[in-house]
């Protein structure tokens, strides 16, 4: 519906904790030390009054967090609708920057509410902000921040374009036996390619007032914000410093809202001539960080003159909503049969590891005590996730997942819950009738939808244990996310 009045209001939030966290996105706990950098909430609340004077709206919600379990999200809409009763839930679209330094927030695609205690997540206690107090706490902040963000909404129009810097590569080492490694050796003699595709465009949305002044910005890139993943300190990674660099450039009023693109087999890590990136960093007295941010800024300010030339006031505003029921991750006794095995290793290892603990309690006094044991608890359940997932699949084939569009003018936001392969939000792209789709993944609780070619090559992220959705239910989401697309043009393009 086209707009005859379109808004658009902007709000940051810090959801920093101010307490010791578990931070997630390895398999060893990691108690938080300190806070490098914040990390944030950014909310944009758009409203569009049609010509007939039907008013519709809809939030985009990002967070530097690694996922969006449905606990999560259940908590921001359900505090957001008691102040704000006519924003419903499909109007809501919420997703992660997947900084592996932020808050355990528990939970995937199949538990559901379940996975919020950190003794059930590590195998032992921690001295810790529990998941459902950040939870209370984070939600509690974002759902005032959406409230915020429509008091403050404004005429404005909105301009969108395509840019582009070198920040993610695939991260898959495929060698001669037809294997691949994330973060395989390149340097060996069995080294054949690296598996996939990179997408180095950026996805740049803007709105600007009706003095055509910049208010805001959504930028969307295919990468995870994870170049100090194993830090012990809060931080949002690399999206702390392209703010910073935005905010120096364009003034400290500008907002600035992170999206990642399909990713699922993408990293800022290099795999390949990493001696010659580390010389580059240093010759040039940046951080990887700081280079990304600069890479980033420059080829948004490259292409927003071009935006700037056609800034629609009265856009084109739809938005759909879909529950999917996708194939799940196949089941294959061969593997079943060899995570069992690998899960019962770890397990004796944790038992004895917990034992010795209780016998010796003053190993819990060490820096980092927890490290080895939760490490192989993780181990073993993840392993193990492998066969209670197959069980669950033998029941309920199907696995049931949100997806949402949104149109504003000529482009589309299309998002999906998963660390989604590439390859997938390629096709989408592809076929979509918009003129520039940005792909939205991890607006959901995560697990990796691997491509055809990563199941054959095996290793992390492509296997049972990684992997709630296979390669057929990862063409299903790309058929049906292109038709809920399809539904917000008046015919198919």
């Amino acid at each position: 519906m086209k707009s005859k009045e379109f808004f658009a209001g902007w709000e940051n939030v810090d959801i920093t904790p101010q307490q010791p966290v578990c931070l997630c996105g390895q398999f060893s706990a990691r108690v938080s030390e300190g806070i490098k950098d914040p990390i944030t909430s950014t909310i944009c609340f758009f409203e569009s009054v049609a010509q007939d004077g039907a008013t519709s709206h809809a939030v985009i919600v990002s967070c530097d967090l690694v996922a969006i379990p449905g606990q999560f999200r259940k908590a921001i809409v359900e505090k957001t609708k008691i102040m704000m009763p006519d924003v419903r839930d499909e109007e809501i679209i919420i997703s992660a920057t997947h900084t592996h330094t932020a808050p355990e927030v528990g939970g995937d695609i199949l538990r559901g509410t379940e996975g919020l205690d950190i003794k059930d997540i590590y195998g032992v206690e921690l001295v810790v902000m529990e998941i459902p107090d950040y939870i209370e706490f984070a939600s509690a902040k974002i759902a005032h921040g959406i409230k915020n963000a429509r008091e403050k909404k404004h005429r404005c129009g909105i301009g969108f374009g395509l840019g582009f810097a070198v920040v993610g590569f695939n991260r898959r080492v495929t060698y001669y036996d037809g294997s691949s490694k994330m973060y395989g050796n390149t340097n060996e003699s069995l080294f054949s390619h690296i598996e996939g595709y990179e997408d180095h465009s950026i996805n740049i949305m803007g709105t600007w007032d009706q003095s055509k002044n910049l208010t805001g910005l959504i930028v969307n890139i295919a990468c995870p914000s994870q170049v100090e993943e194993q830090l012990f300190v809060i931080s949002a990674d690399y999206w702390n410093e392209v703010r910073m660099e935005l905010k120096r450039r364009f003034g400290e009023k500008i907002y600035v809202l992170p999206q990642c693109d399909t990713a699922g087999d993408q990293s800022p890590h290099v795999v390949l001539c990493k001696q010659a990136y580390q010389r580059m960093w240093n010759l040039s007295g940046r951080t990887q960080r700081q280079d990304i941010a600069i890479r980033v800024v420059d080829g948004i300010q490259r292409v927003l003159p071009d935006i700037e030339k056609d800034i629609d006031y009265q856009p084109e505003f739809k938005m759909a909503h879909k529950t999917l029921r996708l194939t799940g991750y196949g089941i294959y006794e061969k593997d079943l049969k060899e995570f069992e095995k690998e899960a019962e290793k770890h397990k004796k290892e944790y038992d004895r590891l917990k034992v010795e603990i209780e016998k010796n309690p003053e190993k819990k006094n060490k820096p980092r005590w927890y490290l080895d044991i939760t490490y192989n608890f993780r181990r073993y359940r993840w392993y193990n996730s492998y066969k209670e997932r197959c069980q669950h699949l033998k029941k309920n084939p199907k696995v049931p997942v949100d997806i949402y569009a949104l149109r504003i003018g000529d482009m589309v936001f299309s998002t999906n819950p998963f660390e989604l392969y590439l390859d997938y939000g390629l096709r989408i792209k592809a076929r979509s009738p918009a003129t520039q789709t940005f792909v939205v993944q991890l607006a959901g609780g995560g697990t990796y939808l691997p491509t055809e070619r990563a199941v054959k090559g095996k290793s992390y992220g492509a296997i049972g244990p990684s992997c709630v959705v296979g390669p057929e239910g990862g063409k299903e989401l790309v058929e049906q996310s292109l038709e809920v697309i399809n539904s917000l043009w008046e015919k198919k393009l």
